[in-house]
């Protein structure tokens, strides 16, 4: 699964990476190193012309849904099954969207218990995750836009830490998941199937401080030796 990660590069390298133009959202940016689910997150949307930035909040609550309560349920969708799931089918085909990270946390278990870990890329550079979105409105009126990440097996890297991993995208995939006309079962399936390169990435054992949501600052990802 994915439960918490870290966005902690620039504005202006986000806006880069992800081809996005000037956005009104920088004003509400900032470092953060615990996202945890409930928050509201960096998103890449497209358009059908552009791609746009906004914020959802992560868990995902489908627009027919009677209440927010299985929100804290679904801030996964695995991947294998979320073009047929009723949850996750309407937006698996219209409204996908593109997480933007630079590293995410999982717990390792060890012994009797479990270490939290950070993995991201050897060279450090942000990376996209595939999400799923929608739109919920409150009984009382209120307007919610939320999200979800996807998940697949895990690559030799991950497979001694978690059994799933964050789908991550290449840039050539990123411009396929996120435009809204293509919309084959199985060209979009095939972007989810296959885990992201393990000799890109590293993982190293980092604080406890990180298993509490209160926390937020660099000492998150330093490596314990």
């Amino acid at each position: 699964m994915c439960g918490r990660f870290t966005l902690i590069a620039s504005f202006q390298n986000i806006l880069e990476e992800f081809e996005i133009q000037k956005s009104i959202q920088e004003i509400f940016y900032e470092a953060r190193y615990n996202i945890a689910p409930s928050q509201q997150i960096l998103s890449i949307l497209n358009d059908g012309e552009k791609n746009r930035m906004g914020f959802l909040k992560w868990g995902f609550v489908p627009s027919w849904a009677k209440d927010e309560k299985m929100a804290s349920k679904m801030i996964n969708a695995r991947s294998e099954t979320v073009a047929e799931k009723p949850s996750f089918k309407k937006s698996f085909y219209q409204r996908r969207c593109i997480i933007p990270m630079d590293s995410f946390f999982e717990w390792k278990r060890e012994g009797h218990g479990k270490v939290p870990m950070r993995i991201k890329m050897k060279n450090d550079s942000l990376f996209g995750v595939a999400g799923l979105w929608d739109t919920w409105n409150s009984p009382l009126g209120e307007v919610i836009h939320t999200c979800t990440i996807l998940t697949t097996e895990s690559n030799e890297l991950m497979e001694n830490i978690h059994n799933r991993m964050p789908v991550i995208l290449t840039k050539e995939q990123q411009m396929t998941w996120l435009n809204p006309r293509i919309r084959d079962t199985e060209q979009l399936k095939s972007l989810l199937t296959n885990p992201f390169d393990a000799g890109k990435m590293i993982a190293y054992r980092v604080s406890d401080l990180v298993n509490s949501t209160k926390n937020n600052s660099v000492d998150l990802i330093k490596e314990l030796a």
